[in-house]
């Protein structure tokens, strides 16, 4: 069951199957990995932001923001403390509005994307996805694990594309794998976002109107709500950053070790060990032993 809920319709098949065996190729012939299809959403100054609000921000608990919070055009943002913010907090000033600015632009690039897939009224969780955009045409559900695959591309981006409402369930989680990075999982929403108790979420999540986080929920991404309020409850949010790419350093570094190593060091061992040894040594101790030995001994007895 969960391999036909993973495959894509015959056209998106092909498609998809051409460029992860052309992936593969490239990668077995030069040891990179080939670049994703597709360009991630843009997100210009909303970029900076863990935590982005257009009326307000409301958090209970030790909430931990790692990046900037900002609140635009609303003004109330409560609960620091005691939650903490380990960037700035810019509220109803031309940052924040700036954020927000660029934060639209970024919702209507993911909302145009193509759509490769809908899973509209499957559930998110126990699903395996490659990268691409993915649509529900209403609300999305995640119970369990989703797993994003990028194949060995840290370039490889996921978008999501959701009518109305995302749902996570408590103690779901979204896994990456092969590379996968979060600062390259897009989750568009027509409506709100509510992520469950204790859930993992991976992703910048780009919400027309609201974002709340229950208690000890965790993002490795952004929560950007452009019009609603971002609620938290003892959450830690991460700002994704992308990682560089090592593809650089392999290949530089297997040719001029080898080569050089293996065709000096082999040759002039050998050849001056095993000549001279050989000659000087069993040459004169056999004939002068044998010779004097048994001539002298025969004649007086």
């Amino acid at each position: 069951m969960t391999v036909n809920r993973t495959r894509r319709p015959s056209t998106s098949t092909v498609t998809r199957s051409v460029f992860s065996l052309a992936a593969l190729l490239a990668f077995l012939i030069t040891g990179s990995p080939v670049q994703s299809a597709h360009p991630p959403v843009g997100l210009g100054a909303a970029d900076r932001f863990a935590v982005l609000a257009g009326s307000t921000v409301t958090n209970t608990g030790p909430t931990v923001v790692n990046g900037d919070l900002g609140l635009s055009p609303g003004s109330a943002v409560t609960g620091f403390p005691p939650g903490t913010v380990t960037g700035t907090i810019q509220v109803q000033n031309r940052v924040a509005a700036r954020g927000q600015s660029d934060l639209t632009i970024a919702y209507n690039d993911a909302a145009g994307r193509a759509c490769a897939e809908t899973l509209t009224g499957q559930d998110l969780g126990g699903l395996r996805l490659l990268d691409g955009t993915y649509c529900y045409g209403s609300s999305a559900q995640l119970t369990g694990t989703l797993t994003l695959n990028a194949q060995g591309d840290p370039d490889a981006v996921f978008i999501f594309q959701i009518g109305s409402t995302l749902t996570t369930a408590s103690g779901s989680r979204v896994r990456l794998i092969n590379g996968a990075q979060s600062c390259n999982v897009f989750w568009q929403i027509g409506s709100s976002a509510t992520l469950g108790t204790n859930s993992t979420f991976r992703g910048n999540i780009l919400a027309l109107t609201s974002i709340t986080l229950n208690t000890s929920a965790t993002v490795d991404g952004r929560t950007l709500a452009r019009n609603g309020a971002v609620t938290l409850d003892s959450n830690t949010i991460s700002r994704a950053e992308c990682e560089a790419a090592p593809e650089p350093t392999d290949a530089p570094t297997a040719t001029p070790t080898d080569a050089p190593t293996g065709a000096p060091t082999a040759a002039p061992t050998a050849t001056p060990s095993e000549a001279p040894t050989a000659i000087p040594t069993d040459a004169p101790t056999d004939a002068p032993t044998d010779a004097p030995t048994d001539a002298p001994t025969a004649t007086p007895t």
